[in-house]
Order: structure tokens, then sequence, then C-alpha cells
């Protein structure tokens, strides 16, 4: 299965904040989407960071409630990981697993086209394997 079958499904929908937007209005946009990370964006096409739910407890943890006050470039997380839509989803649960980061952007062209998510992945395994296990009861209920 490739990121491109996942987001034939999910949608290519994809929440971005611009990076001198707010923490509060940070939250506000993951409040309202439903969401645990926006890709933080200047234009809607590049990517200049991503800011997570758990990069705001992390922040208001150590610098106070003034944070939410504070652009959201003084807490996303610069370097971020991006696929594109032809790679394999195997390959990016393994990454995401050993890297422990649950959002990914997906890049085509150089412009942002969709987002990834630890429960997309994990849920695009699970219908793989409802698959599998489909074929093979057909598969067995036919045999002589």
């Amino acid at each position: 299965m490739r990121i491109r079958d996942i987001l034939r499904t999910k949608g290519d929908a994809v929440a971005t904040v611009r990076p001198e937007a707010t923490v509060r209005q940070l939250l506000s946009v993951l409040a309202e989407h439903n969401i645990g990370a926006v890709v933080v964006s200047p234009d809607g096409a590049s990517i200049a960071g991503i800011a997570s739910e758990r990069d705001v407890v992390r922040a208001l943890h150590e610098r106070g409630a003034a944070l939410l006050d504070r652009p959201v470039s003084d807490i996303m997380t610069a370097e971020v990981r991006n696929c594109g839509p032809a790679d394999k989803v195997e390959d990016l649960r393994r990454a995401m697993t050993e890297h422990r980061f649950r959002h990914v952007p997906v890049v085509e062209d150089g412009r942002l086209v969709g987002i990834v998510s630890i429960g997309d992945v994990v849920k695009s395994a699970i219908d793989e394997l409802e698959s599998d296990r489909e074929h093979l009861v057909d598969y067995i209920q036919r045999a002589p």
C-alpha cells in the first residue's frame, strides 16, 4: 500500500497556521479540526515546521501561560520529516515507530499535498489485515 492510498481514503485537506500565528490561534485550529498537529506554513504550500499539542504542553510547562501570545514559530519543530504519495506505508510506519513522531506531511513536487498521522497508518494496516482475512476465509470456504 502507498501513501496515496491513505490520502485517497482520508482526503488531502491539511490544516495549517502561519509561523507568526499565536499559540492561542494554533490551539483554536487544533480544537476546531479535532486534530493533534498542524503544518506551519507561510503560504499553505511550503513547510516551515509542524506544531503539535505535545509541543504546546511542553512549552507551557517551561514558559507558563504567557506562551499563548507568542508566535507558533517559537514552539514548532522546524526539522520536519515528510513523505511522498508514492512512498510505501510500511516504510513510513517503521520510521514513525523508530523515531517516535506521529504526523508526517506529504509533499509532491515541493508542495504540501496532504498529511498522514500514525492513526491513519495503523488504520491502513488493520484494513489490509482484514482484507487478507476475508480473502483467506473465502479461499477456505471454496476449497473442495
